[in-house]
């Protein structure tokens, strides 16, 4: 039988073409053939990925990666108006980094942010300016909608932080059809998009929720039971460690997006961490939980109670230390074609590493 996997995608921005790239390796390397996919989970640029690979999948695509190298092509700086308004904005970012220009911060809802936006992207692919037109280019939403809420494995989950309630947010397939606003929503950067409204709530940035969606992945009554995975694979953007304590302004502002991307999927392993070491010490075994007196403190969650042996093991796919170093934060929004490149490949290099270390293990290479 092939072990259950759940692939969960960081998010990132651009530097999630990183992303596509590993998940290309992934399918080229047959991942499908030794191991059933039960879910996929995002945040942000990696929702994106997963969506689009969880599409493919769904349609039974020939070349499952195929949707999500085409988008990031699309996605791409093409010609020199592109190029130079992509160029532009991210050297202009770099300046306020540095310090070296003052900060304008506009509302992105305000109408000389709208206007300013509309002048400056003159000329230029709406697909390039309008995330949403790019999305509905390469997803056939109203298939989405006619399916309704898809049960079958893999499951998608997106993070998204529900801005009028302050809570965590999850868009699951299993229990509605995903929407282009979804997408929206996990990637909506507040001080770049406006406010994603579905209904009467309105979202942000699935980063301020869970970066990506890990717990999920194992609750029950989420995924259903059978669709609890033996691994989770993480596909990581955010370096956890560092080579030096920054100093400079534009280096701090960095690493503290670093730090901060990584918060939320620290915690949900330290509590998977915590909750598997309490499984395999019998903690969920009746004599256990009257003498530590825990009846009352924990509630069992009945998906580890079917199999309350199971070990997890949560390896992490992360971009080389050659490409992270030469990395900023304002190349999260740049899409020129050289930096996209590059990211693609090595996440082919280091998924291909992955997938074949990991079939070694297992005795099949």
């Amino acid at each position: 039988m092939k072990p259950k996997i759940a692939i969960a995608c960081q998010g990132g921005g651009s530097q999630t073409a990183f992303t596509a790239g590993v998940l290309k390796a992934l399918f080229e390397n047959n991942v499908q053939d030794y191991f059933k996919i039960v879910s996929l989970s995002g945040t942000s640029g990696g929702a994106i990925c997963a969506f689009l690979i969880w599409y493919a999948l769904k349609k039974g695509d020939e070349i499952i990666w195929k949707r999500v190298i085409d988008f990031w092509a699309d996605n791409t700086a093409q010609t020199y108006q592109e190029r130079l308004f992509n160029d532009s904005v991210i050297k202009y970012l770099e300046w306020v980094s540095k310090g070296l220009i003052p900060q304008y911060t506009l509302s992105p809802s305000s109408p000389m942010a709208k206007i300013g936006f509309s002048l400056a992207t003159q000329g230029l692919r709406s697909r390039f300016t309008n995330l949403k037109e790019l999305l509905e280019a390469h997803i056939d939403f109203a298939e989405l909608a006619a399916w309704g809420p898809v049960t079958e494995p893999p499951i998608l989950i997106l993070g998204a932080c529900n801005i009028i309630s302050g809570r965590l947010h999850k868009f699951i397939s299993r229990q509605e059809a995903i929407k282009v606003e979804h997408l929206m929503a996990s990637a909506c950067v507040p001080n770049i998009f406006p406010a994603v409204s579905i209904e009467t709530m309105a979202y942000w940035d699935g980063l301020f929720s869970d970066n990506p969606p890990i717990r999920s992945l194992i609750r029950r009554a989420l995924v259903g039971i059978e669709n609890i995975p033996q691994e989770i694979w993480v596909i990581k953007i955010n370096p956890t460690a560092a080579d030096r304590v920054p100093v400079q302004s534009d280096d701090i502002a960095d690493r503290r997006n670093e730090v901060e991307g990584n918060i939320s999927l620290f915690q949900s392993l330290d509590q998977i961490e915590f909750l598997n070491d309490l499984f395999l010490r019998g903690a969920f075994k009746e004599e256990f939980l009257a003498e530590a007196e825990l009846t009352q403190a924990i509630k069992i969650p009945k998906s580890f109670a079917d199999d309350p042996d199971r070990d997890y093991h949560i390896p992490m796919i992360e971009m080389s230390k050659e490409l992270a170093d030469t990395l900023n934060y304002e190349s999260k929004l740049d899409r020129c074609p050289e930096s996209l490149k590059r990211l693609i490949e090595d996440g082919e290099k280091q998924g291909k590493q992955f997938i074949e270390t990991r079939l070694t293990q297992m005795g099949l290479r």
